[in-house]
Parts: C-alpha cells; structure tokens; sequence
C-alpha cells in the first residue's frame, strides 16, 4: 500500500486497495501464464494501481500495448485484452485475434491454439460487443468481464477518473456516459467511506450526476458495502461543472506543478523531460538528443510535496534555503562528535542523500520553467491573460492576438487567448467575433471552422448578450486580486498571480458561513441548476463526531469536502483547494476528485478534433 495515498483524514490507499484486488482476482481466474495486451491510455493509470513485479507474479510474462495489425511474436497460449468501450479499440483488437488464429505457415511453426480474454474497463458496452461479433471474433473469446475501475488515485487528496473528453462528449456530442460513470465512481468512494449526508452542486452536469446517484441509491439498496462503515468520512460533497467556470482551464497556471503540467505535461504524475539536462559527468550519453528521463511527482517525495503547491516565484527561495540546510547538515560530519553522534549522523545520511539528489532534481526542472517563463512570448501573453482578467481591453480585437495570427504562433495559444476574451468579456461584439474567426481560418486552414463551431457549441466563443455576467463576478467574487503576495500569499489567487478561480471561491464560500445562501444572486448568473440535497444515512450509520448531520443547517462546517470536477480541473485549482486546506483557520479538508486533471492547451486540443459521428464513445 502506497504511504503517499494515506496520509490524509480519508485513507485514499483503499481506493488503490479496492481496483487492485479486483485487477488480481481477473487475473486469477485465467490461470497459467498470460500475455496482456491493453489500450495504451490505460497504461499509466493501471500502473498507479499494480506495479508490473505485481502481475508477473500471477504469471503475466509480457505487456504489450494494443495496435492495429498483429501482435508481436509469443509462445503464450493465454491472451488478456484489457480496453476502454470504445468502437476503435474493438476494430483493433479483432485485427490482433485474426492474426493469431489464422493458420501459421510451416516456417513460423505450430503453437497451441490460442484462448482470448477480454475485459472492459470500466464497464461492458453492448455496442463493442456487436462490433465484435460484426468482425468475426466474438466467439473467439472464452471470457467477456468487467473490471470496474472508476477512479485511480494519484495522492492522498486526489483522484482521476482519467477520461480524456468527458467536457466534449457531454456538450458537444451530448453523450452522458462520462456523467454514468462519475456516478458510479461516487457510489464506489461511498462503499469504502459512507454515505456522503450533504450533495451541493452548480451546472447541468451536477444536476444530471445526483439524479444517477439517487436512482443508483435505489437499485442498490439492501446491497452490502465493500467495507461496511460505522461513520461517514467524507461530510460534504461538491459537484463543479466544468462550464460553470470556463475561465480558470484557460489561464496560465503559475504554481510550479502547474507550470511543468503547462510546458512538459503531466500524464499519471509522470513528466518526461529531456534526459541530456539530467546527465551527471559520468553518464554515458547517447546521440538522440530527443531521449527522455521520466520522473514521478507526488507527495511520496518531500521536497516535491513542499514546493508543488508554490507559486513559481517562490520555488527559487525555497529551493534556495534547502540546499542552505542540506549543505549544513553534511558539514556536522567535521566536528567532534561522540560515537552515539557519529550514529545519528549515519542514520540520517541516506535520507540527506536522497534529499540532495532531489534538490539537484528540481533545480534542473526550475531552471528549464525559467527558461520559458522569461522568454517576451510567456511574458506578453500572460499580460494579455492579466489584462483580460481584470477587464482591460476585452472589448475590442486585441492587437497581441492579432500578432499571434500574423505571426502564425501555434493555433492553441491564439485560441486559448481569444477564448479568453470571450469568456471574461461575458461574449464577444459580433464585428470583433468575425474578424478572429475570418483571420484564424485565412491563416490556420479552413478545416478549422469545425475548430470553431466546437468552441461556440462548448460556450467558449459566443457574441456578447446584454448582460456583462463575468464583470458582476469579478467584484462580487473578488476574483482579481491585485495586492496578493506570491511567495508568502494569503488568498488563492497566488495561484494565478493575480486571478482566484470560480470555482475555488465557490468552494471557499460553500464551506464558510453562511454557505451559499449569501451567494444566491451570484449562483444565477453561472449556468445550469444549483444542487443542494440531503442523504439519508443508512442504518447502523452515523455522520462524524462534530461534523454535519442529517439536521444540519447550511450554517454548519463541514470537516471533510469531496469535490468533484465533471469536465476536469486544473492543476493550479487543485493548489488552490490545498491551500485552503493548510490555513490555520481552516477545519476543512479538502479531497479532489476529478475526471480528467487539464491544462489550458489539453482543454482547447480536446476540443478541435472535427465533430463527427461519435464512434468512440459507448452510447448504449
């Protein structure tokens, strides 16, 4: 069991505990030695979940990652396929069963016949099913399972459901499948830690989830639990909608994990960067400069765990001071010291060389992010990003953005940008709107109109209506701060430099008094209905000593707040909710979880592919 899954007041590990066991007993029950072969998507979040060592020891002898045509030569008779429901995947995986029965010739020799299992993550999909049996291979199959995985836990305050389109597929392509499984994935967490007694909520999206859960609640009743519980450890949970808050996926994120997600990307807290930068004068090198090292960021490594939640300009100093203290800390060597001294210091030693690689580690990935954030091309768009936020010239086109165009900067930046505009300027003028759309696809290639209908369908671009929502917003809310310190801030808009996001604020009010009831006129000018509900506990269940109950007015605090991101979130709205989480006045902790962890550029790609018949996604 992962120590960093642990740590917080709702022991996260047992949701890692729960898949894992569940992956194993699939396993098991395909006995002998096995070959798995799984979408590549899955592998990183079911390595979160079981390392290798872990499944060779229920004899898995090779991985392989699904593709088209044939798989790689193997003496294995046993074959697993572990796949998402999605159409494509199932035209693969019948192109990699007809490569294996179909007759070998003399030359590749004769094997045993080959017996196939497939099991669907998370659930089976009726149409795959038929795709299958539409391309010859169904009956192939001795076994067809489930192997219900909702949620992969990727800290001890946070998990993902890691689904890539969940934002588009619920509005661009009204599919609700993504909305089916964050229930689900609810109604999991509330088996292994109680009935959640309060559900608040804002957005279609919210609205649509707790209506699952409820008629889920239904079907299920007089079921056991997976881990009967005597109390509720989890007091409040809040259902954000992505489209509630647009604005904060577009801004650039200035926390350092923020930063490395924005520049590197992170995928399953994993970041591969250049291995060149890492080398130490020993290293053999080879001649691909384009070689990568991978490197995990999560709270299992302290000095991460420290400075992840920081604004970048305060790592520098942070960085600073700890290699001040490391360096300390080796000089005790040359003093005199007592034998019991000299033991100590020996126990401590790995620790302070493990520490010291780290410094070196994320010195490096400082100066890299440095880089990039002192180039004028950083600079000048995060001062676009700053004038937007506060109002500045949103009106009209604004000429940085037309020098992105001219210039031909990537597509994404200029989108992000002018997405930007329109969502802080509440719309854009219909006159400024057809300039950007006319100048963007003159530049960028008419296949891009697609691009922009999906931005106007999402509600990202739209022409400006009469009522200014965003600017009410931003004085009610106190969205822009302008005062805030960075290195030692006092308010969650440091994680921004200057904005606090939405939907932290609504967080941030649900939790103090009066809740939400001193918000009622700022909850109507977000989209969709407000959810705000009680759960009866079941029998022999009881709400927390000293947190909420059944009786609860909105007056009351609740300890433990699960919040849960439909459409993704951020890694700065994720710094955010932690830093609420760690003030002194705080009795709340926050858990995240959400169904994709987003940056701006993954946001806006997610939405450019061209709108089609969605084949991917299980619609039954």
């Amino acid at each position: 069991m992962a120590s960093h899954l642990s740590g917080g007041k709702v022991n996260i590990a047992l949701v890692q505990e729960l898949a894992r066991n569940e992956l194993l007993k699939l396993l098991e029950n395909v006995p002998g030695p096995k070959v798995i072969v799984w979408d590549r998507t899955l592998a990183g979040p079911v390595g979160l979940i079981a390392k290798y060592s872990l499944l060779q020891e229920r004899e898995v002898v090779q991985i392989y990652p699904l593709r088209p045509g044939t798989l790689p030569p193997n003496k294995v008779n046993k074959i697993i396929f572990i796949t998402r429901p999605h159409l494509h995947l199932m035209d693969m995986v019948a192109e990699n069963v007809h490569g294996e029965v179909r007759p070998k010739s003399r030359k590749e020799g004769r094997h045993s016949p080959k017996e196939f299992h497939l099991f669907f993550m998370p659930r089976k999909s009726l149409l795959c099913e038929k795709r299958l049996k539409n391309r010859g291979v169904y009956g192939n199959f001795a076994g067809i399972e489930e192997f219900t995985c909702d949620l992969f836990p990727f800290d001890s305050d946070l998990l993902s459901m890691e689904l890539d389109s969940a934002f588009k597929e619920y509005y661009l392509e009204n599919d609700p499948t993504c909305l089916y499984q964050a229930a689900q994935a609810i109604m999991t967490l509330q088996g292994l830690f109680g009935v959640i007694p309060r559900i608040s909520g804002k957005g279609p999206a919210s609205k649509h989830v707790w209506e699952l859960m409820t008629r889920m609640a239904r079907e299920r009743a007089g079921y056991d639990r997976p881990h009967p519980v005597a109390q509720s450890q989890i007091d409040h949970l809040l259902l954000l909608d992505r489209s509630v808050d647009l604005l904060s996926p577009l801004a650039t994120q200035l926390t350092y994990e923020g930063l490395i997600d924005e520049i590197f990307g992170i995928t399953n807290c994993t970041v591969q960067l250049p291995a060149d930068k890492f080398a130490k004068p020993d290293d053999t090198l080879t001649d691909n400069s384009n070689e990568k090292k991978a490197f995990i960021l999560n709270s299992e490594e302290e000095l991460f765990a420290e400075i992840r939640d920081k604004n970048f300009n305060a790592v520098g100093p942070a960085l600073s001071r700890k290699a001040k203290l490391i360096s300390s800390q080796f000089e005790e060597r040359h003093g005199d010291k007592t034998v019991q001294e000299m033991k100590q210091f020996v126990a401590r030693l790995p620790h302070m060389l493990a520490m010291k690689n780290h410094l070196a580690i994320h010195t490096t990935i400082a100066e890299l992010i440095k880089e990039v954030t002192d180039s004028n091309s950083f600079l000048e768009s995060l001062q676009t990003e700053q004038e937007f936020m506060n109002g500045i010239d949103t009106d009209k086109a604004h000429p940085y953005i037309e020098d992105c165009i001219a210039q031909k900067e990537p597509l994404i930046k200029v989108l992000r940008l002018v997405c930007m505009q329109s969502v802080t300027n509440s719309g854009l003028k219909l006159k400024v709107l057809e300039h950007y759309k006319r100048e963007i696809v003159q530049t960028y290639g008419f296949q891009h109109v697609l691009t922009l209908a999906n931005l106007e369908s999402a509600g990202l671009l739209r022409v400006q209506q009469s009522s200014r929502q965003y600017t009410v917003l931003r004085k009610t809310l106190r969205l822009t701060v302008e005062d805030s310190s960075e290195v030692t801030p006092t308010d969650i808009s440091y994680v921004h430099s200057v904005y606090a996001p939405i939907s932290v604020r609504l967080a941030q009010h649900l939790v103090r008094p009066p809740g939400w009831r001193g918000l009622q006129d700022v909850l109507g000018l977000l989209p969709g209905p407000t959810v705000d509900e009680m759960q009866t506990l079941p029998p022999g269940q009881g709400p927390r000593r000293g947190s909420i109950s059944s009786q609860s007015s909105q007056n009351d605090n609740p300890k433990v707040v699960l919040v849960f991101f439909l459409g993704g979130c951020t890694f700065a709205e994720v710094s955010a909710l932690r830093f609420l989480s760690q003030q002194e006045d705080s009795s709340v902790e926050f858990i995240i979880a959400t169904t994709k962890l987003i940056n701006g550029n993954t946001f806006i790609k997610s939405l450019m592919e061209p709108l089609g018949p969605n084949e991917d996604t299980n619609k039954s």
